[in-house]
Formats: C-alpha cells, structure tokens, sequence
C-alpha cells in the first residue's frame, strides 16, 4: 500500500503597510508564500505549487499578487530598515537629553528593591492571603 497526499505550509516574508482593499483601512499586510508538497508516507518531497498572497492584520483579507510583486515589496522593506538603521550621512545619533523633568530618584535612605514604610509585601511564600466575601 502507498500512502500519498500533500501538506501546505504558509511562509511570513514580510510585514508591509498597505491601504487594503477590502476595509479601506491603513494597515499592516503580512506578505505570505503558500507552498503545497506532494508527500509520500507523509514524507515532503517535491513543491507542486507556490503561491503569493498579502493578508490584511485589520480585517483578515487576503489578495493573491505575483512572485515579482512579492519580491518588490520584500525589497522595499528590507532596504527601509537598512536606512533606518544606518540614518544619514553627516548625522549623530541621538544622546538622551537632561530636559526640564527630573530623573526619577529614590527617597532618602532607601535602595533599588525596598519597599517604602507603610506599604505592604508579599506574605512569605509569594503567595497572597485569601480573601474573604461576605453575603
């Protein structure tokens, strides 16, 4: 007996920012390669179809687009985060400024992980006291 059959499996090349065609809104696409594979004894051996998609995050709409046009928008945003990445010649990155707002500081005579007087801790053991509710 010969078991045969195909499995599909969807791929995430790239999450792109569209307006979609289905519910109109601005939103992050995730562009998708379906690949279908005849298997044999539930073993993957050869692609018998691949396809490309975009699928909106807002709505769940999905378009079908061509292999070049999902390498077009794969391209775009690889090349957008190598510039966002690099910034522009000529520019420093940005040091966190001392503006007019105060760094946060600890009270007088307390360190990191303290608890201030009056507030209340964990009971030993992590675990909080049962509450109970009256009827």
């Amino acid at each position: 007996m010969v078991i045969w059959g195909y499995r599909t499996r969807m791929f995430q090349l790239v999450l792109a920012t569209f307006l979609c065609g289905r519910c109109g809104n601005p939103a992050a696409h995730a562009v998708l390669k379906r690949v279908t594979k005849f298997t044999l004894f539930f073993i993957p051996l050869f692609p018998i179809s691949v396809k490309y998609l975009t699928q909106c995050t807002f709505c769940g709409g999905q378009n079908r687009i061509t292999r070049e046009q999902a390498d077009q928008i794969v391209a775009q945003q690889q090349g957008g985060l190598e510039q966002q990445g690099q910034g522009q010649p000529g520019q420093y990155p940005q040091q966190p400024q001392s503006g007019p707002y105060p760094q946060p500081q600890y009270p007088q005579g307390q360190q990191p992980g303290q608890y201030p007087q009056g507030q209340q801790q964990l009971p030993p053991g992590g675990q909080y006291p049962q509450q109970h509710q009256g009827q």
